[in-house]
């Protein structure tokens, strides 16, 4: 093992020197490398595409382009909006598949898009896309439990947040699990994403409003049906998460727990920091506290 050291606010640059468009990403760790899935904001909020990062230690990337190309009409087409792209590898098939929340630019289409690949690094190619179970889907995550099953979490306005169960290819939803709104909150919450620890799942997500940041919330549970505890923050009240919205939790090889999270800037998206900070997974508790830098073993 390399020991690392991570700034908490960063603004990673590839290979090239570039800012790397880590935003709204999800990772996943393929054969001991670290694969990055980022919105690509180098020009403004519609769709430019999702970019495929790698790293060894989480620290250094390399960009792989962009591997899921805007389509030439239609839904993820360069006037239309797609968020917070997700990718699983299917352990039946072998098969990656990316979700990613699809808009059209009036912001009212709501649905989840799939695209599937034989590699890692793409190409990706859209499949359709669905509202599970006809149930609006906004922000969304993945999860893959320790058999297998993969899920899917999505935001809701008008019910909560779901956890879907999706088929055993990964194309599509089988079962809505669990749908929860916050605690003394009329809404689920966004941006959610979820982990497994000693036996117990996390599952994080931030309140609605917008590109401002707030107090994200977590809640556990020793079954994914639940019950669920209820949600309470896992930041110090009143820090807005350390200004930052939830993009995921990470195992780290060192036994540390990595938190993602945004922080948006709506006037150069393109240049939005991320924040990038241990947090503590213990006892049903999560507890994320502040440090300028730290270190970890990878």
């Amino acid at each position: 093992m390399s020991t690392v050291k991570m700034q908490s606010v960063r603004l990673p640059i590839d290979q090239n020197g570039n800012v790397a468009q880590l935003h709204g990403l999800g990772v996943q760790c393929f054969d001991g490398i670290y694969y990055a899935y980022g919105e690509n904001k180098v020009n403004g909020g519609l769709f430019q595409g999702v970019v495929c990062y790698t790293s060894s230690d989480l620290h250094d990337w390399v960009n792989h382009g962009i591997v899921l190309a805007p389509r030439s009409t239609g839904l993820l087409a360069t006037d239309t909006i797609a968020e917070r792209p997700k990718v699983l590898q299917c352990p039946t098939t072998g098969e990656y598949v990316m979700f990613i929340h699809a808009e059209r630019h009036d912001y009212n289409y709501a649905h989840v898009a799939v695209a599937v690949s034989d590699n890692p690094l793409g190409p990706f190619r859209f499949l359709f896309s669905m509202q599970p179970f006809g149930n609006i889907s906004r922000d969304i995550g993945v999860f893959q439990d320790s058999d297998g099953t993969g899920y899917l979490l999505s935001e809701d306005r008008e019910h909560g947040t779901h956890i879907y169960r999706l088929s055993e290819a990964y194309h599509s939803v089988v079962e809505d699990v669990v749908c929860l709104k916050g605690a003394n909150y009329q809404y689920g919450y966004e941006s959610p994403t979820m982990i497994k620890c000693n036996g117990f799942y996390y599952w994080f997500g931030s309140q609605l409003t917008g590109w401002d940041s707030n107090d994200n919330m977590f809640a556990t549970a020793s079954t994914i049906e639940g019950p669920w505890s209820e949600w309470k923050p896992f930041a110090p009240v009143g820090s807005y998460t350390f200004d930052s919205q939830c993009d995921l939790v990470l195992p780290l090889p060192d036994g540390q727990f990595l938190y993602i999270g945004d922080r948006w800037n709506p006037d150069d998206l393109g240049n939005s920091p991320t924040l990038w900070l241990p947090i503590t997974l213990k006892d049903r508790e999560a507890v994320l506290h502040w440090h300028d830098e730290w270190t970890y073993e990878i």
